[in-house]
This record gives C-alpha cells, structure tokens and sequence, in this order.
C-alpha cells in the first residue's frame, strides 16, 4: 500500500480550521433537547443536517425513524484494497435542556466565539457533549476527502438522538440492523482528556444498579402526638437502614458485594499514581474540603474501580412550609450503585433487597422498583485499536496516552457488545471543566483543533492495517 498522505491532510485541517467551527457552529444553532417534545422536530433538523453533511463526503446515509428521535446511518465502503477495521463511529446529535437559562452568559443556542485562559472556546448548549466531539471526526473524514485521495477507511457512522433521556430505542434499533451495523470496533468521541496537553483513551467505565424502595407501615398518616412512641414511623425505620449501607471505613455493606471484584494490576496502580491527581483541589472546587470513600485505596482508585452506594433522594411524611405534627404511613428513597465490571447488576439489586428485607422492623413492609442496570466495563488494553490510537495520540501530543477510567457509565458501551459483539474505543477530548449539562457548556478549540488532528492520525493507523 503506498505511503498516506497524513502530513497534507493534517495541513488542510490546520488551515481549515475556521471553516470546521462554523459548522460545529451551524449544528450548534439547532436546538435539538431530546427531553422537551417541543423541540421534537428540531432534533429532526439535527439529523437530517448529519445526513447531508454525510451525503456530502459520499456516504449513502439515510435518517432513520424510530418510536421516538430518529437515527441517521451512514456508510462509507472504503477503499478496495483496504485491509484494516470496520469502523463504527458512535454519538448522539441531542442535547441536554438549558435550564437555568438565567445563568447563561449568552443564549445556549447561539454560539459565542470566546477568549478564556486556554485561547479560544466555544460556548454553547452541545459544544462538547456531544456535536463539537462527533464534528471532530466528521472535519478529519473531510480533511482526508479533500487533500487525502479519500477517506481511507471503510466505516459506518451511527448518531442517536436519544442518548440524553436514556436512548429508550437505541437497543431495538441495533438488534433489529445487527448484520448492517455489523463492525470490527466502535469509536466513540463523548469522554474526556486528563488535561489540555495530556491525551487519554478510557479504559474503564463504572456499572450501575439504580433502585427505589418503599416501607410502609400504618394504613394512612397519623397524628404523632396521638401515636409517636407506638405506632412505627417508615422514615425513622428506612433512614436507620439507609445508613447502614457502608461502615465506618466506607464499605458496602450488602451482602456478597464484593465477593467477585478483583485487584488492579500494579503496573496500572502505578500509572494512576504518577498522574498525581490532587485530591484537595478536586474537592476544593465543588466547595468540599475532606475526602469520603472506601479506605486503603487511592483517590483515583475510588472513582474509577471501586464500587458505591450513594442515596440521590429520599422523601416521606410532610415537606412544606410551617409545621404538620405527622407520622407518614411510608418513606421512599432512591439509592444508586456504581459498579465495578466483574460484578452484576442483577445480583447486586437482589444483595439492596436482602439488604433491606433483613433489616425491617415488624410492621413494615417494603417494595422494590428497580431502574437502570447495566455492567461495568474493561476495555482490552492490549487490542490493536487501542494501540493504534495511542499511537496516533502520542504522535500528535508528544507524550503517551494516559489509560485513564471513568466513574460514570456509558450504557451504548454496553449495548454495543451485548447486541453487535464490538468493543468501543473511546477517545475523547473534552476537559473536567467544558460545564457539561450545566449553564455555559464549552469546549476548547484547541481540543476541538487536536482531537480532528488525532482522527486523521487515527484512519490512517487502521488504513495501514
């Protein structure tokens, strides 16, 4: 196969730079929020705009209906003597709601062009999660079409408009197009960077387990002048039980919890290390001043490979203004577990109930709603995909890629190799501080500029087989 022409293609994106934002800047117009059926048909003017940026750089791509926002498919056959991956590019064209708006210092849905301490950014709803991310890869498959011969690769695109509130549909959408979408790897752009100058390719993704219990007690409210110290109060008996959940140390308490988990490898224990996250400047920024968590391990170790239980709401009783002398027949609670990949989802539900179920005073009863489940996962570090992107990563930054993990949870990962039997590489290039679902969402052209830069490294690592 004769040499690439990587060093053009990386010019013309270089010099094309400002042509690539104002079409982040179009996409970014569109006020495509998944959650408002209000803007229902402008998450159709989002996909429709992929379709004919797709269309445009010879991809047959069409937009696709499903019982809620449409997918757009694209296909790009690639050339005949290709040898490498079938590539599956992920993302989602939807955004998040822009509420508060008043905190906004400009409206969410016109992008402003802005100086900050890293030079330019963009700030607008979507600009890093996910439009300025997946345009990325859309300016290097330009960047390749116009000064590269063509796009050197053979790939499939898939942008959801759903990824927002859940991607209700995404999962019937891949089982029903499995042997279309069939692919050697996914890549997806929607994580992060360790820094501004330090690439990073996500290795790990924390699972979930999020539930709701309910005890109840009396058949309706009582009076807890005539009652208290009698009658059983659900919130008295559920916050004692809620707060047996971790010990002292800030171990899950739940039964056979931890029985599968397994430990890190040292070397990647060490590599964690030398980044030298500072613990004390994380917490400080969101006002906190002193870590919690599982003792005996690190802090990056805790966010990224060690499990949690976390309560995100609990209610009973009365909450308005002034005073009601009540004690609630029931209290609820909302409870999460961030999981770990070797433990399951599933049997971790059943370790909350037997959790709870042990620990009932006579009288109560509880009741269970189980939401989001989904499993950790491990990306296999040693794959070839991941060494190409390091590659490409290490060559355009001047220092290796850190294999860093997420504590959050990615379900597409998951849904991706469960239904299509493909691995994600994800390589991302937004920064801890891009406001991401907040007010004033920005994304820095410097990573926008790079992260391009990086895809066009990265195709011509998969076209060189």
């Amino acid at each position: 196969m004769p040499a690439l022409p990587v060093a053009a293609v990386l010019d013309h994106a270089d010099a094309n730079l400002a042509a690539s934002r104002e079409r982040l800047f179009e996409l970014l117009r569109i006020p495509s929020i998944s959650a408002l059926p209000a803007h229902a048909a402008d998450c159709g003017r989002a996909a429709a705009w992929w379709r004919d940026q797709l269309a445009g750089l010879g991809f047959s791509a069409e937009v696709r209906p499903t019982p809620g926002h449409p997918i757009v498919v694209g296909h790009f056959a690639g050339p005949a003597d290709y040898a490498g991956p079938h590539v599956l590019f992920y993302g989602h064209y939807d955004v998040q709601p822009v509420d508060p708006v008043s905190l906004w210092h400009s409206p969410p849905f016109e992008p402003v062009y802005a100086d900050g301490p890293r030079g330019k950014r963009f700030v607008a709803r979507g600009a890093v999660d996910d439009k300025g991310q997946t345009v990325m890869f859309l300016e290097a498959l330009r960047a390749w079409r116009t000064a590269g011969g063509g796009i050197p690769a053979r790939i499939t695109v898939l942008l959801e408009g759903e990824e927002e509130v859940g991607s209700a549909n995404l999962d019937a959408f891949l089982s029903a197009n499995r042997l279309e979408l069939a692919a050697d790897l996914a890549l997806i752009s929607d994580t992060g960077m360790w820094d501004a100058d330090t690439p990073a390719i996500t290795t790990r993704l924390r699972g979930m387990a999020y539930a709701e219990v309910t005890l109840k007690a009396a058949n309706r409210d009582l009076h807890s002048g005539l009652y208290g110290g009698s009658a059983l109060n659900p919130i008295n008996a559920l916050t004692k039980i809620l707060g047996d959940l971790q010990d002292a140390d800030g171990r899950v308490q739940l039964p056979g919890f931890y029985e599968k988990i397994s430990s890190m490898s040292e070397a990647q224990r060490a590599q964690w290390q030398d980044l030298g996250f500072d613990e004390a400047a994380f917490l400080g920024d969101i006002g906190l001043t002193a870590p919690v968590g599982e003792r005996g391990y690190t802090a990056l170790e805790r966010l990224w490979a060690r499990p949690t239980a976390d309560i995100n709401g609990i209610w009973g009783g009365y909450t308005g203004a002034g005073s009601k002398t009540v004690i609630a027949s029931e209290a609820s609670a909302k409870v999460s577990f961030r999981l770990v990949p070797e433990q399951d989802p599933d049997a971790v539900m059943e370790q909350f109930k037997r959790f709870v179920n042990d620990r009932l005073p006579p009288g109560a009863v509880a009741t269970f709603a189980a939401f989001s489940r989904s499993p950790g996962i491990e990306v296999n570090v040693d794959s070839p995909y991941v060494r190409a992107a390091m590659a490409a990563l290490a060559e355009e930054y001047g220092r290796p890629a850190v294999l860093m993990g997420s504590g959050g949870s990615i379900p597409v990962v998951t849904s991706l190799r469960a239904i299509l039997g493909v691995d994600s590489l994800l390589m991302g290039f937004g920064l801890a501080d891009d406001q991401v679902h907040s007010p004033n969402e920005k994304f820095e052209e410097v990573c926008f500029h790079r992260g391009i830069r990086s895809h066009v490294r990265l195709l011509a690592k998969f076209a060189g087989g």
